[in-house]
Order: C-alpha cells, then structure tokens, then sequence
C-alpha cells in the first residue's frame, strides 16, 4: 500500500461516519438544560457526547473504549497499532462501521485471524488485566522494549516551538472551546506547524486518532513527529508514542514517574508543564 492510501475509507468530511446504509455527521456536542449557580433562569448547556464505541476483530469483540464520536476509525486504527496487534496499513483489509448505532467498527485482518491469532490473544489478556486489577509497570516496559524497541528518529529541542503550542493548540480545539470537557492530541512537524490535531473525551483516545491517522496513511513509524497533548503524560501516553516511534512527547501538565522511566529506557525526549512560558524536561 503506497501513502495517501486509506482502508475503509467513509466518504464525507471529517466528522462523518456510517449508521446502516447512511452517512451521518457526529456531533460532538450536545446541549443540555442546567441551572447556573447563583441562581439563574434554566439555560442550556453544551456537553460532551461521551459513547462506548465497541472494537472488533473480525466479528469478535475485543474491547470497548469510551469515546467521543468523530475519527472513530483512526481511532480503531491507532488502537490495533498501539496494542501491537498489527504494525502497519497492510495489515488492515478493512475497516468500517457495523449496525445502526454507529458504536461498533470491525476490522478484517490481511490473512485473518490466523494470522494475528497471538498478538489478538495477548491484546485481549492485557487490555483484561488493565481494567480490572491495573497493569504491572515494569512488566509492561519489558514487554515494551520487545515489541518496540528505544526509537531512532529525533526532534529538534527547539523551546521557542514547544512554547508555542499550547496556544495554538487551544486554537485548533474547536470542541473544546464551546464545552471545556475534550483532551486533545497533536502531531507537529519540525517547523512547528501541526500535521493533525484530533479531540476526544479520553486522552488516550486522542492520541489514537493522530496516531491512526498516520497509520491509515501508510505513514509509520512516527519518527518525524512530536506528539503534543493537552492532558498529563501518563505511561499510556508514552507507550502508544513509543510503539509508533515518536521521538519526543510534550505535555501541557504534569508527567508521571513511569511515563519518566520508559521515556529515558527507550531514548525518547519528554516535556511536561509546556505552558505560562516555561516546560520541564524529564528526559
């Protein structure tokens, strides 16, 4: 598959997406009655829409994540690929939206399940683990350092740029500016300027959606990018970077000792508190 190829590809715009046989847009936002405090006449509110979107492969249920509806299947993309499921375009046949309530994507896999068998059983056994009883920290790096290895791409270390960002992010965060309620994530190139920038209610879900972007653009790894987020910098952030192979992750809040620890094992640069003028360097 060359660049520029799409798998699934829905036509429409960006916010489009398939309920049974129609394209419908996503709304992001919803208004809602509320009564302001002091007291107020009743207005309306708008919020985020926030909806299970259920993840398959090949028919078979794999996980169920939280989201706000739009990009849904570079979000699915980004999933499968930050999970290790798969790790490039050619490994996606298909993927698109299934039934009529526009929360279900299926995927096909190049060669089937077969194909994929262990790396959909593993997926499924950790994402289990995750939700239920938390995940190991040093077991995950160590897998980590399997799958994925230290990256080999670099990022300028350029303060004038990642000082930049956290106002012209805001810019870009159209949802955001009517609720307060989304995370958002951005790939910038070295100039600066952002390739993509996507919202969601789930900051983990954000850095999908870019990072599934590049992927159904046969564009990875993700070594010419920083991965901006509006959001800390948890673990789950830095590992869905590192299995894309970004080289620096910069964040808006704080970052977290094992995001730390698998930012230095694994070479990548990480910032945090990029705002008011001033940033941390971890690592």
């Amino acid at each position: 598959m060359g660049p520029g190829h799409r798998v699934g590809s829905i036509v429409g715009g960006p916010e489009m997406s398939r309920r049974g046989n129609l394209l419908y847009e996503m709304d992001q936002t919803e208004p809602r009655p509320v009564t302001r405090h002091p007291a107020s006449p009743e207005t309306e509110d708008l919020l985020v829409v926030e909806e299970p979107l259920e993840i398959r492969v090949e028919g078979e249920a794999l996980a169920v994540t939280m989201r706000t509806p739009g990009h849904d299947l570079e979000l699915v993309a980004g999933f499968l690929f930050t999970e290790g499921i798969i790790d490039g375009a050619d490994d996606l046949v298909a993927l698109t939206h299934v039934g009529d309530s526009g929360n279900v994507v299926d995927c096909r896999l190049a060669g089937g399940v077969a194909a994929h068998r262990e790396q959909v059983s593993r997926a499924t056994r950790e994402l289990y683990a995750t939700s239920s009883c938390g995940i190991c920290g040093k077991a995950s790096i160590d897998r980590l350092e399997i799958l994925a290895g230290p990256v080999t791409g670099s990022f300028p270390d350029d303060p004038a740029l990642l000082l930049s960002l956290p106002a012209r992010l805001a810019e870009a965060q159209a949802a955001f500016a009517k609720t307060g309620g989304l995370h958002a994530a951005a790939l910038v190139r070295p100039d600066g300027s952002f390739e993509v920038v996507r919202e969601d209610i789930g900051r983990h879900n954000a850095v999908d959606k870019v990072l599934g972007y590049r992927l159904r653009a046969d564009a990875v790894p993700v070594d010419d990018r920083l991965l901006f987020v509006s959001s800390r910098a948890g673990f789950e952030i830095v590992q869905k970077a590192l299995v894309a192979g970004v080289p620096a992750v910069a964040s808006v809040g704080a970052a977290s000792t094992l995001a730390v620890d698998l930012a230095e094992r694994s070479n990548m640069a990480l910032y945090g508190f990029v705002r008011d003028g001033r940033f941390n360097r971890y690592a």
